[in-house]
This record gives structure tokens, C-alpha cells and sequence, in this order.
């Protein structure tokens, strides 16, 4: 079972403590500047001032929150959560389209945003309800005079400035069943929809983690490289929650894509920890700076978000030492349903689900399926999410009447209980009524020397109903007859792609995972 700290009635009294009790040791850097847990409690604290009195949001407010990896971030939402406010978290790759339906879906009135996508917003402002706006650079906390001074907003300096100068407040009486934020699905099967989360989903998953992860992660002595965006959900949960509970320093990237740059970055520092996806792990270890960094005392590296290739595996284990602990969750899930034991991992597995957590294997009609069969992920637990904002039609969908949620992936039982990942519902490939899964294809194309990465869709075929087409990326010239001759040595016959397109880049979304359903139209 688990259990909750004392006097913490919400993510707000959760964070306040972890300020107090590790003040003095650096908290996040960004553009080579560190802030400590104190220079970002002053910084929230006077944030959620201003919007309390000044921008005068009541209690259970949405305010968006659409920033990239930068200090700003981590003070935005901890202001937000402070003010008894709720968060939005909102990618600031959005197109204009993308801004309007999250704003107007999620009621929000507020909005924390980069001064650069300011321009986006003003040709839908007149959409949404937001009053209060408050902007900022990307160097503000750098050097002030950065901050933008742009009509209708406030800038974060001035609003920290103006909450400097205002009374502190009683926040509001809560309960950790209230609704925390809105966590929006990437829309990957339709409109997207946004994963009602109560302050207890994250603050179980928080606690989740920690017993899994162990007493090896250290109170305030741990440095943890966090590439991945705090608006992703995997990033929000584990990092700027969990593990900034640690009193972790937390090293933001926020272009993980610019692989010099982020080897740069890390060259000052002594890292311990990394959080990460299986692309980022071949795109760092392939890079010859990157083995030239100090890993002496790197013990965890975290993966999900998306399934983990063997060849991932194998480059980070050779460059870093230190072997990639692969866990599995969902923007629903808040996000951890399952992660492996480090130093226990069983590879190739997302691990044993948390403590609290349930997991179950359905057919079709929701029923179990027989041991040792494949089955959806289903899972019910204290993190399982209140249900999709607004959208009971949607929710009744993925929840059985015990009260499981149905992700839409597939999964199987190890012999030792360890789940594993087969794949995702609606990629599965059926050629001549066989399935075939494209993960299990794209692990063996990653496993040859010249693939750097794999995508596997399925596309229309007359005779077959489906067949089986890769798209590559590949490290020197090689031929497709080369690639087909290693996929027969390791795959049967039907799965083996009956076509092969060398691309550049493969198409993929901004936390890095391939966009198999972009490949599907090719």
C-alpha cells in the first residue's frame, strides 16, 4: 500500500517541503546557469502572488503552460500548482490549430508562455478565454534586460518583481483527490484528448518511482541529465516531481536534436543520472564526443515513452558502462505503470508493474486472457487518471467496468511476471492472418551493423491484405538485398518487409518517438 507524507494535501504542500529541506543545493540549470531550490522557491513563490492577487485567479484555474526546457519552466508550474491553480501543459511546437483546441478544451484563462510564440497566439487569442499572459525570453533569467516588453503581457521578471512586493495568501483548502492538471494525449487517434490528473495521480506515481527505483538514488547528491520536455508527461512526473523530491540537480537540455550542443552542455558536470528514449540513446552514443564524458558515476539511465531496440542497448552499455532501466506508462497513467529493478533489469521487459499497481491482459470482449498468451495492457491503480476532461463518451471507451484502463497496447507475461511491450493495438500488421508486430522487425533492422534506426508499417496488399514495409536511416550505403538477407536469417517469412526505403530522417514527434502513422501514406 502506499503511503503519503504528513500534512501534504496537495503537489503544492509536496513541493514546498522538498524546498525547505534542500535550499541551499543547486535545483535545475539551463544555458549554464544553475538556480538553487531556494532561488526557485523565492521565484514561484512571488509567481504565484502576482497571479493570485494581481492577475486575481481563483482556486482550479487552467493556466497553460507552454515553455521549452528551460528554469522558467520548472518555476511556471510550481508557481501555478502553488496558486492553486490547474496546469495545462502545452508543446510549444503547436501549430496554431493545435494551440486553439487545447485553450479552448481546457477552459484555460491564463497563459505562460516563450515571447517567441507569442506571435501564434495573438491570431487566436480572440478564441480562447485567456485574460492574463505572461511571457518570457528564453535569456530572461540570464540578463533581465531580455525580458520581452510586449503589449498585453507581462513579462516573468516584472510578474515575479510584482509578487515580490504582494502578501503571501492561505491557499485555499484541497484535497489530493482535486483535479492537478490536464495532460493532453498526442491525438494520435483522433482529436486530443486531455487526461484528467488529480494531485494524488502524480503524487502516487511519485512515490511509485521512488520505491522502485531505490535507496541506490541519493538524497542531494544526485545530477540528472533531463533532455526530455517537462511538458511530456514522462518528464513532468519523474523529473520535475520525483526526482527533484531527491533534491536532484536537474540539467536541462532544451535542444536534445542539437547533439553538440548537448554534449557541450554536459562537459562541466559529473553525471549520475539520465533520462531518456531510445533514439536519444543511439543518437549519443554513436557521437564520438560523448564517449569522452565522465560516466564514473552514472548509475541509472531511464527509458520510456517508447519501445527500447536491443542495438540502444548495446551502444549506451558500451559507451556509458552503465546498462538503460526501461519502464513503460502512459499520459493516463500519470505516467508509470511498470518499471524495471535497476541493477535487476530484465532486458528486453518494462519491468514488474509499481507498488498499488494492477495490471491485466484482455481479448477483445475484456476478458483475461489464458497465461502466456498476449493480451491489451489494462491497469488499475492510484495513478490511473480521473478520466479525459470533459469527454465521458471517450472515457467509457477505455475503462472496463472493474475499473482497468485500456491503453490500446499489446502485451505478454515473462516467466517471471515481467511484462513486455509486443506492441501498439492499431500498428499491429496482419499479413495473410498472421500478426505481425513492427517492433519485433524494427529490433532486428537496429540489430545490423549499417541500420541507425527502423519504422514498420503496414500498407494494402491484394493477395496478402497487408504487407510488411520498412523505412531506414542507415550509417554508410547499403543495399536492400543486403538488409533482406539479414531479416531472413532472424524473421520468418511473412514478416520480413517486402519493401525497404532508405530515408534521411525518419519522421518523429517532439519528445523524439518515430511517427509510424506519417510512414503509413508513404
Amino acid at each position: 500500500m502506499i503511503t503519503y507524507p504528513d500534512n501534504v494535501s496537495c503537489l503544492a504542500d509536496y513541493i514546498e517541503q522538498v524546498f525547505e529541506r534542500f535550499a541551499d543545493r543547486p535545483a535545475y540549470t539551463a544555458l549554464g546557469q544553475t538556480l538553487t531550490f531556494n532561488e526557485i522557491d523565492q521565484k514561484s513563490a512571488a509567481l504565484a502572488r502576482f497571479l493570485v492577487h494581481e492577475a486575481k485567479l481563483s482556486p482550479g484555474t487552467k493556466v497553460a503552460i507552454q515553455l521549452p526546457n528551460l528554469i522558467q519552466n520548472p518555476i511556471a508550474v510550481y508557481g501555478a500548482l502553488r496558486a492553486g491553480l490547474v496546469v495545462v501543459n502545452t508543446n510549444p511546437l503547436y501549430t496554431e490549430r493545435e494551440m486553439t483546441h487545447q485553450f479552448t478544451d481546457s477552459d484555460a484563462k491564463a497563459l505562460i508562455i516563450l515571447s517567441d510564440l507569442l506571435p501564434k497566439f495573438e491570431n487566436i487569442k480572440a478564441q480562447t478565454a485567456i485574460t492574463t499572459v505572461v511571457a518570457t525570453s528564453a535569456t530572461e533569467l540570464l540578463d533581465a534586460s531580455t525580458a520581452p516588453d510586449i503589449a498585453g503581457t507581462i513579462s516573468l521578471t516584472e510578474a515575479v518583481n510584482k509578487g515580490e512586493a504582494l502578501p503571501s495568501f492561505t491557499r485555499a483548502s484541497s484535497s489530493l483527490e482535486d483535479l492537478a492538471m490536464l495532460q493532453y494525449t498526442g491525438g494520435t487517434t483522433g482529436v486530443s484528448k486531455g487526461a484528467a490528473l488529480s494531485h494524488k495521480n502524480v503524487l502516487a506515481n511519485c512515490i511509485q518511482m521512488l520505491e522502485r527505483i531505490g535507496d541506490g538514488f541519493k538524497d542531494g547528491e544526485e545530477v540528472l541529465v533531463c533532455p526530455l520536455p517537462l511538458y511530456h508527461i514522462y518528464a513532468f512526473t519523474v523529473g520535475m516531481m520525483a526526482l527533484f523530491s531527491k533534491g536532484s540537480q536537474i540539467i536541462l537540455i532544451p535542444n536534445p536534436r542539437d547533439i553538440d550542443g548537448f554534449i557541450q552542455t554536459l562537459k562541466p558536470h559529473t553525471i549520475s543520472s539520465f533520462m531518456g528514449i531510445n533514439t536519444l540513446f543511439v543518437g549519443l552514443g554513436r557521437h564520438p564526443e560523448f564517449a569522452k564524458l565522465d560516466f564514473s558515476k552514472l548509475h541509472l539511465t531511464m527509458s520510456g515513452g517508447t519501445a527500447l531496440t536491443q542495438a540502444a542497448v548495446s551502444i549506451w552499455k558500451d559507451v556509458t558502462g552503465n546498462t538503460i532501466t526501461e519502464g513503460y506508462g502512459l499520459s493516463e497513467t500519470a505516467p508509470v505503470v511498470s518499471f524495471n529493478i535497476p541493477g535487476k533489469e530484465e532486458i528486453g521487459t518494462v519491468g514488474h508493474e509499481l507498488l498499488s499497481t494492477e495490471v491485466a491482459l484482455l481479448d477483445n470482449s475484456d476478458t483475461p486472457v489464458p497465461e502466456g498468451e498476449s493480451g491489451q495492457i489494462a491497469v488499475r491503480g492510484p495513478q490511473v487518471m480521473m478520466g479525459y476532461w470533459q469527454r465521458d463518451d471517450e472515457t467509457a471507451k477505455v475503462m472496463t467496468q472493474d475499473g482497468f484502463f485500456k491503453t490500446g497496447d499489446i502485451g505478454i507475461r515473462t516467466e517471471s511476471g515481467a511484462i513486455k511491450i509486443v506492441d501498439r493495438l492499431k500498428d499491429m500488421i496482419i499479413v495473410s492472418g498472421f500478426n505481425v508486430y513492427p517492433n519485433e522487425i524494427e529490433d532486428v533492422l537496429t540489430t545490423h551493423p549499417d541500420v541507425m534506426e527502423a519504422a514498420v508499417v503496414g500498407q494494402p496488399d491484394e493477395k496478402t491484405g497487408e504487407r510488411v514495409c520498412a523505412f531506414i536511416t542507415v550509417s554508410k550505403a547499403v543495399s536492400n538485398e543486403n538488409i533482406t538477407a539479414f531479416c531472413k536469417q532472424h524473421l520468418t517469412n511473412y514478416k520480413i518487409p517486402k519493401t525497404i526505403t532508405v530515408l534521411e530522417e525518419l519522421p518523429k514527434s517532439t519528445v523524439g518517438k518515430i511517427l509510424r502513422r506519417e510512414l503509413r501514406s508513404a
